[in-house]
Parts: structure tokens; C-alpha cells; sequence
């Protein structure tokens, strides 16, 4: 966006030139007091998001995505293109004053410390936090009418996922008065087939199997180490033909991976110990430039973050996989809400708030932003077939090609599991790869887990057990030093005994 402004000499000199100025200045007065008065009529919407998480536009013509349905690219920024339909659509200006955080406790601090925001997307287990602490403003009755045509959100979300979030909740709040789904997924590993089996990478043990020492990453955060070091502890349990086959199979698998008891939290604590004496590195981004260049043989990865990594390989004809434990996978939600400080007292930025989650929610929308960030949109599309059209257009076999399967989607555009609408026709290789990260087969759906929201004692107690796993390694001490730390002991306990004695016999 350019700006241009307008600049005039400070030195006038003789009575005319001082005339022209009283004009000029009365002239200046009166368009900022119109100004002044177009800017009260605007809203002003201050969104705060994940880092790259929203298409950005300038794509190239080739870029073209061309659907049956029509053509989709993005030409300009999501935001640019939202005030714009805002304005047309409720003939209102809004502007927004876009943020972006790194982790969701990062965001956390950055409320905490009086950042204000009308908007934030946190993910599933920091919205919990925030409606635990009163922090946020429900969503309208009017959000949630499907009968209003700019309403895309209600009429496209995903059966599977609308059932998530209604059928979860904090303190008896259901997810769904709150929060609204921006993109979801699962957890597994990203691995090179050439170096690693399948098998090897289903499970979450390969984060300490010694057979990988130093060339596999694990996520440098408290919530999902805490989750993979569960799975890895209780793999005889979590894949016990009792335990897969008990009717409360779903009930039971969300209770023993969110164990935080004093006893699991000092095992997490042990285990991840192993791992950091094993893993290459703990980290956040890094992990995918590793993989890429061939540093790791494996990486511990949020889907969306997978399906980069394999595209980025793969234009350098180094082809990486993904894999999915078979304890468990973590799936994970990012949704929108609306905090208490920005915009309750304020309908006008409520409107527009909800009107942006609408936005994002139009299927060509919700196509440009997961080809922009390579992550899966909680929408479905309803009666709108092009974010089906686009799996397809993204994934579907060529017409001569071999080795193919069908591949089911209706659990997720539909709710029907069964439904012969939403079946793909891929290449079998596409099970293992993008396809199987970005919209998991049903099986995979099955051993899924979220992770639930920890009172505060519990996340103290985490926190520190994740605080002595980075800071201190007791596994890294080397031998040298337990000698000189015992003999120090020693030395220190028989002058404490010398000095004990020596008080008797003097009688002090």
C-alpha cells in the first residue's frame, strides 16, 4: 500500500502570501474535521495470528487453482480482500490492525502483559485456558443462523469437527459458544524412507531409539513433548488388543494421554531425559530445514508443517514420508475468539470479528489460505463443493496412472464414514505422504486424542517438570564429576562428624 503526502515551505513572506495561508489552513481544518469524522465511522479490528498463517496474495498466474467450479488465486492479501467485502457487503469501513505470535504461550504472555487484541486464534488447550479465565466473549446467537448467506462458517464447518467442539467443554462451556475452527490436524513423524521403516517411525519409542541417536528432532514445547512421552511410555497398553477393543475405547484413550499424575509427570520427566541424550535437537521451526537437507533422518511434526516439508523436499527430488504412531496421535485445532478486553462493550468490532471468521470460511477462501500455508481448514464447504474439489484437484490420480486406491473422505465432508460422494481415486504412494497428513484416513481418526486443559496447579507442575528437562540433564553429567560430587559429600559429611565431636568434648 503507498502513501503520499504533501509538503509546504515554512518561510512565507508579504501579507498576501500570509492571506493565502489563513485560507489555505482554514481549507486544511475543515478536511481533517471530516476526516476526523469518516475515521469515527470506521472500525478498527486488531486480529492477532499464527506467524505465516494466512494467504499474503501475489501469487503467480501459474499459480491458478482451476476448479470445475472456477478458477481461484490469490491477487491480493486475505486481510486487503476482507475490508473490502466488508465494506460492499454491511457498507460499514473497517480496518484492521493485524498481529502476529510464535506459540500459544507466547500469545498468552503477550495478554498477559496488556496487549489488547478483539481477535485471537489460539490453539484447542490455550482457548480452554482462556474461557477457564473469563477472557473471552461468546459468539452471537446471529453467528450461528444458517439461513444468512454470509454466515459460511455454520453452514460449512466439517461434521467431524462441529462435533468436537460441541461436544467438549471447559467448566461446562461448550468449545463451540466460544471458539470457532481455523484449521486442525494431527501429529506424527516425518521420516526418510530411504533410512528409516515405516514401522520404525509408527510409534512414538523412535524419539529414543538408539538406533537414531542425534538424527531426530522432537518439538521444543512443554504440551506436545508431554504428549509423545506418554504415548512412548504406554505403548503396551495404548496398542493391547483389550485396550483397542474396549466399547470405551475413545473415552478411555483421551483419560491415559492426559495422565498427570505425580507419578506419570516424574516418568515424562525421566523419559524425555533419554530423549534429549538421543535426539539431534528440541525445536520449534527448525526442524523442517533439517529434514530438507538431509541433518535428520526424522522429525517429530505438526502435520501442516509436515506437508511443507515433504513439498519442499520433493522440488529437490528428495522424497521424506510421514508416519502416525499407532499409540496415538494428538489432534490439534486452531480456532478464532474473541477476547472480553477488546470487544465486549463493543458490537460494532463483534460484527466485524464474526465477519472475518465468515470470511476466512468461503470455500475459495478456505482454498487460498491452505495452498498458502499447506494446513487443513476446519470447512468442509456444506452444499459448496470446492474445498472437496480442490483435495481432488491437489491429490487425485491421473487418469493412466498406477497404482492407485480409493481413498474415503465422507467422515469428514459429510459425517457419513461410508458416504461413495467423497471417495478419491489416489496414488497409493499418497497414503504415506501429503494426502495421509493433511486429511487423515479414518483409521487414523480412531486412535486420535486431544489434549485437555491443565488446572494450574497441574500446569505448575508440568511446567517445572518441563523447566529441569531443558535446564539439567542428569544423564549428561559426566562420570568425573559424580566422582568429585560423592567425594565432596564425603569430604563435607566427616567435617560436619569432626566438628559434631569436637563440640561434645568441649562441651559447646
Amino acid at each position: 500500500m503507498s502513501r503520499a503526502g504533501n509538503s509546504m515551505s515554512n518561510y512565507m513572506r508579504g501579507g498576501a502570501l500570509l492571506l493565502t495561508a489563513a485560507v489555505s489552513a482554514s481549507c486544511m481544518s475543515a478536511v481533517n474535521v471530516r476526516a476526523a469524522e469518516k475515521k469515527a465511522d470506521e472500525v478498527v479490528l486488531r486480529i492477532c495470528n499464527w506467524e505465516e498463517y494466512i494467504d499474503l496474495g501475489d501469487w503467480d498466474e501459474e499459480e491458478t487453482i482451476d476448479l470445475e467450479s472456477g478458477d481461484i488465486i490469490g491477487v491480493n492479501p486475505m486481510i486487503e480482500d476482507f475490508e473490502e467485502w466488508y465494506r460492499d457487503t454491511y457498507g460499514i469501513d473497517v480496518r484492521v490492525e493485524y498481529s502476529t505470535f510464535g506459540t500459544n504461550e507466547d500469545l498468552y504472555n503477550m495478554l498477559t502483559l496488556g496487549d489488547v487484541y478483539d481477535l485471537v486464534c489460539p490453539s484447542e488447550y490455550m482457548f480452554m485456558k482462556l474461557i477457564s479465565e473469563d477472557m473471552l466473549v461468546p459468539l452471537s446467537d446471529g453467528f450461528f443462523d444458517p439461513s444468512d448467506e454470509n454466515n459460511y462458517y455454520i453452514n460449512g464447518v466439517s461434521p467431524y469437527i462441529k462435533d468436537i467442539f460441541d461436544s467438549h467443554d471447559i467448566n461446562g462451556k461448550a468449545w463451540s459458544s466460544y471458539a470457532a475452527g481455523y484449521m486442525w490436524g494431527i501429529t506424527g513423524i516425518v521420516y526418510n524412507p530411504d533410512e528409516v521403516t515405516h514401522e520404525e517411525a509408527s510409534t512414538w519409542r523412535i524419539l529414543d531409539n538408539p538406533d537414531f541417536r542425534r538424527q531426530i528432532t522432537i518439538k521444543d514445547n512443554v504440551r506436545d513433548s508431554y504428549f509423545v512421552a506418554i504415548g512412548a511410555l504406554k505403548s503396551d497398553l495404548l496398542t493391547s488388543d483389550a485396550f483397542v477393543q474396549a466399547e470405551d475405547y475413545k473415552e478411555r484413550l483421551e483419560d491415559e494421554m492426559n495422565d498427570v499424575s505425580p507419578e506419570m509427570i516424574q516418568k515424562v520427566q525421566d523419559y524425555l531425559q533419554d530423549v534429549k541424550d538421543n535426539a539431534y535437537s528440541f525445536e520449534t521451526d527448525s526442524g523442517k530445514a533439517d529434514m530438507i537437507t538431509g541433518k535428520v533422518l526424522a522429525n517429530y511434526q505438526w502435520s501442516g508443517d509436515a506437508v511443507y516439508t515433504m513439498d519442499q523436499a520433493e522440488e529437490d527430488d528428495y522424497y521424506l514420508n510421514f508416519a502416525v504412531p499407532k499409540e496415538s496421535t494428538n489432534i490439534y485445532f486452531d480456532g478464532w475468539v474473541m477476547l472480553r478486553s477488546g470487544v465486549e462493550g463493543h458490537p460494532e468490532k463483534q460484527h466485524a470479528a464474526e465477519a472475518f471468521i465468515n470470511f476466512c470460511s468461503r470455500p475459495d477462501n478456505v482454498v487460498r489460505n491452505m495452498y498458502y500455508i499447506g494446513y487443513t481448514s476446519v470447512i468442509a464447504g456444506g452444499e459448496d463443493d470446492r474445498v472437496f474439489e480442490y483435495l481432488d484437484w491437489t491429490y487425485g490420480a491421473e487418469e493412466d496412472e498406477e497404482e492407485v486406491t480409493e481413498y474415503p473422505v465422507g467422515y469428514f465432508f459429510s459425517g457419513d464414514a461410508e458416504d461413495e460422494d467423497y471417495v478419491l481415486t489416489v496414488p497409493e504412494e499418497q497414503l504415506t505422504r501429503q494426502l495421509g497428513a493433511q486429511y487423515p484416513s479414518q483409521e487414523t481418526i480412531a486412535r486420535s486424542s486431544i489434549m485437555v486443559y491443565f488446572d494450574p496447579q497441574i500446569n505448575d507442575d508440568i511446567n517445572q517438570m518441563w523447566i529441569n528437562v531443558r535446564c539439567f540433564n542428569i544423564h549428561d553429567v559426566p562420570p568425573a564429576v559424580w566422582v568429585f560430587v560423592i567425594a565432596a559429600a564425603v569430604l563435607l559429611a566427616a567435617l560436619y562428624v569432626r566438628n559434631r565431636q569436637k563440640q561434645k568434648l568441649y562441651g559447646n
